[in-house]
């Protein structure tokens, strides 16, 4: 997402074209010439072999609109000087594997990390066994569901990529259960998708505001104030058409939040004679214990991108291994980064563990991640938009050509968008606690969309090639992430409600 969730992106790296409805094809994130489907063969040396294959038109209006999006604002992100091609003509680039490494660590490792800690002290023990624990999952079910875009060709071993995106897996596996609804699949991961971004904008308002009442305590400014004054500043989104100047400013800023991230290490290691254990224990408060397992589970979802990004790297065969490495940094970064700081500051541990700071440090500790947060919310709210803009308005391909002109969003578009831009600030206002808030969200859509839906996936589609191991292994992980998913969305609501 963001930089942190999705990475960012510009106007032109739009992933479909909604004007014709053409499919995204795999070289990219760019839509292949109409008519053609470009299919992948992957020999079982690793070896890519292409074909082409004729296809039928009239691709669904809503086929692949985020998550090949998101794709592509990490690569915009990620490397500005990167440019995806808008005419088919010539392939999209491609990325090597420690590009493609550094988008997913984009998405897993950022301003959302700093509630990790407060989430150890809820969790005890336990969590630090859930750190490692979900890191394992996440990098299973991105593989299994990556998976899910190949199909083995009848002649010989060769797997073919027949699909490009989650929303492709999601309609595979819906095809025939509701003849009379044949749309519901896409319908029902865009509103998910919706959902999850509606959350991620709605926590970085939560913790700008947050962190700029933090900074400002000796003015004693409301908390209201602050939260008036970061809204103030992002009404410049209703008029975004390109994010590119956003993609290189959320670039550097998180690059400082990983300075920040050691400085915070750092500090915590020059009071390593005052360290003290008791603050974990094997004892636990369950509800305490079931939102922190949203926290942890959120903080490692990327799976929504994975797709086009694979897609987009020049040697498929390295996917699993850049997967396996990247989730295992961030393993060590995040639990190293949350035990120091417990050690450190125990049962004072607070939801965003930079109010721990000295006074000295925190304010311009503080700063710089506001900078981050506020740049950051253009992203999702971006996405947001476009997906809301293709569903509600008749004319959203004549509206997002108009904005590609330079002319602007269109009166319609903007309606959408303030409404988008009102609904995250209330829901910030309703519930300023970052850590509640965030755990909702990995309950509601980060389980489903990282734990339960690839592998009901990987089931559906590949269950005669499974053997009884991976199949029993599925079926856990399915069955933990509901019992996650429904426990933590009932503590988590309960607690949101009590604190209004």
């Amino acid at each position: 997402m963001p930089s942190d969730k999705m990475g960012s992106s510009s106007e032109e790296n739009l992933s479909f074209d909604q004007k014709k409805g053409n499919k995204s094809g795999p070289y990219g994130m760019d839509g292949p010439l109409k008519g053609d489907v470009h299919k992948q063969r992957l020999s079982e040396d690793g070896e890519e072999k292409w074909e082409g294959k004729e296809s039928a038109e009239g691709t669904s209006q809503f086929r692949t609109s985020l998550d090949e999006e998101r794709a592509a604002m990490s690569l915009a992100d990620s490397f500005p000087s990167a440019t995806v091609g808008t005419t088919g003509l010539n392939p999209s680039p491609t990325i090597t594997a420690w590009e493609a490494g550094w988008n997913v660590t984009n998405a897993i490792q950022g301003i959302f990390v700093l509630g990790l800690p407060f989430a150890l002290v809820q969790s005890g023990y336990v969590g630090l066994v859930l750190l490692v624990l979900s890191a394992w999952v996440c990098n299973h079910t991105g593989r299994i569901l990556v998976a899910c875009l190949y199909e083995e060709e009848q002649s010989g071993g060769s797997k073919v990529r027949v699909r490009h995106s989650y929303q492709d897996v999601v309609e595979a596996c819906c095809k025939g259960l509701w003849p009379h609804w044949p749309g519901l699949g896409g319908w029902m991961v865009n509103v998910a998708q919706v959902v999850e971004l509606l959350m991620t904008c709605t926590l970085y308002l939560v913790v700008s505001t947050s962190l700029l009442s933090d900074s400002l305590a000796g003015l004693a400014v409301p908390r209201l104030v602050c939260s008036l004054a970061s809204l103030v500043f992002l009404l410049p989104c209703l008029l975004l058409t390109d994010l590119r100047p956003v993609s290189t400013l959320s670039l550097l800023c998180s690059l400082a939040h990983i300075l920040i991230s050691l400085m915070v290490m750092l500090y915590c290691l020059s009071l390593s004679g005052s360290w003290s254990w008791s603050s974990l224990s094997l004892s636990v408060d369950p509800e305490d214990f079931l939102v922190s397992v949203g926290v942890i589970i959120f903080s490692y979802t990327s799976q929504i991108f994975l797709p086009p990004l694979e897609g987009s790297m020049e040697d498929r065969g390295q996917f699993n291994a850049m997967l396996g490495w990247t989730h295992g940094a961030a393993c060590i970064m995040k639990t190293t980064f949350s035990l120091l700081a417990v050690l450190t500051w125990g049962e004072e541990t607070t939801e965003v563990i930079t109010d721990n700071l000295p006074s000295d440090l925190r304010p311009l500790v503080n700063l710089c991640l506001l900078a981050k947060a506020l740049l950051s919310y253009p992203l999702p709210f971006y996405a947001a938009a476009e997906i809301l803009q293709a569903c509600l308005l008749k004319d959203s391909a004549r509206a997002l050509d108009c904005q590609r002109e330079g002319r602007g969003v269109s009166r319609p578009a903007l309606l959408v968008r303030g409404a988008l831009l009102m609904t995250s600030y209330l829901l910030a206002l309703l519930v300023p606690r970052f850590s509640l808030l965030m755990g909702l969200t990995g309950s509601v859509t980060g389980a489903a969309m990282t734990f339960i839906l690839p592998c009901l996936f990987h089931l559906r589609l590949h269950w005669g090639r499974l053997a009884l191991g991976e199949r029993l292994m599925d079926v856990a992980i399915l069955s933990v992430g509901v019992v996650c998913s429904v426990s933590g969305v009932i503590c988590s609501v309960k607690r949101l409600v009590g604190g209004l």
